[in-house]
């Protein structure tokens, strides 16, 4: 069985490009992050990583630690979601042989065992309010007392917290601590989900198309259009980690050397309406100016074809019909070539359905 924590002396040379070799895009959105990560990770200060599941949290927390000045030092991660309540506090400070039932020998917990390193404590916001003020102290004062013994520990820990839920809510609720709140929110930064970073998709799945196909054995060099445009356009509730594994089981699909897409009708993960795409695709914009500009990047994508197996209807889920008075509503045509023919005064049209 994996232990709740790993401890991993990251020893990556010194500067970004080696830091941020795992993190895969280039998007304005990505990069805008990264220059978050490389102002903040020659500091010591804490870091509250924040963002949907599967945006790849603990990645740039080992970023953030691999670009400090604590990169030749242990790097220890801790689920607090994935541990019984009743052990949270001991997995955090450690005890003594004797402190309780079954505690037959010393313990050190993960802030002795990260002391001159960094801390990564992911899910922050699964910590019970008992222990917080225990986790506020060790933050501010740098020492605690293990379980069973009132002699003080002094540490020297650099904290990185992630967490997906909304914690100023929970303090709002009282579920969480504001003076635990504000101690861990010193410097943070918001993952963005990819949906909202969709131009680095086809990187993703590249990278791991060749991951998978050496695990496998499998020579996969192709990907049809149509499936790298499923890939562009589904909402992608998982984010990467969905990807990731869409990508594993495509390749497990593959033969002759194309890849399948794994998102086709009839399974659970069908690319779901347009609509849907538009609101979750540009949330700041109207919903009817994002549903435009989806139409537009389809219909570009198809050549301005409309219906038929490879025309946008097709691509966006949508019936032919539907797709046709969605445009007349959203005024869409084809854009007019200088050379277009002008038949009594009205421009012929170009969409072709």
């Amino acid at each position: 069985m994996e232990d709740y924590a790993q401890v991993t002396n990251a020893g990556v040379a010194e500067g970004s490009d080696r830091a941020f070799e795992r993190i895969i895009g280039k998007s304005a959105a990505l990069n805008f992050v990264l220059d978050q990560v490389e102002q903040v990770a020659p500091t010591d200060s804490t870091v509250l990583i924040e963002g949907e599941t599967g945006t790849g949290k603990e990645l740039f927390a080992h970023a953030i630690h691999n670009a400090s000045q604590r990169c030749g030092r242990a790097f220890v991660k801790l689920n607090c979601a994935a541990i019984p309540l009743d052990l949270l506090e001991t997995e955090l400070f450690g005890h003594e042989k004797g402190a309780f039932t079954g505690a037959i020998a010393q313990k050190i917990g993960r802030f002795e065992m990260a002391n001159k390193g960094t801390l990564f404590l992911d899910e922050v916001g699964d910590i019970p309010p008992v222990l917080q003020p225990k986790l506020l102290r060790v933050l501010q004062e740098q020492e605690f007392e293990r379980l069973g013994n009132g002699r003080t520990h002094k540490v020297d820990v650099r904290l990185v917290a992630a967490t997906n839920r909304d914690l100023v809510k929970m303090v709002a609720l009282g579920q969480f601590r504001g003076d635990l709140y504000y101690r861990l929110n010193v410097f943070p930064i918001r993952l963005p989900a990819l949906r909202e970073r969709r131009e680095d998709i086809p990187s993703l799945v590249m990278h791991f198309l060749e991951i998978f196909s050496q695990r496998m054995g499998k020579q996969v060099p192709s990907i049809s259009p149509e499936t790298m445009t499923a890939f562009q356009w589904y909402s992608w509730p998982g984010n990467i980690r969905e990807l990731q594994n869409l990508v594993e089981r495509a390749v497990i699909l593959s033969r002759d050397g194309v890849l399948p897409n794994p998102l086709d009708r009839g399974r659970r993960e069908v690319i779901t309406p347009a609509l849907h795409h538009a609101q979750t695709y540009q949330p700041l914009m109207s919903s009817e100016n994002s549903d435009s500009i989806l139409i537009l990047r389809t219909l570009e994508q198809a050549g301005w074809v409309v219906g038929g197996p490879s025309g946008a209807a097709a691509k966006l889920g949508l019936k032919r019909t539907t797709l046709l008075a969605k445009m007349r509503r959203l005024g869409i045509s084809r854009p007019i070539p200088r050379d277009a023919t002008v038949i009594g005064g009205i421009q012929k049209e170009y969409a072709r359905v």
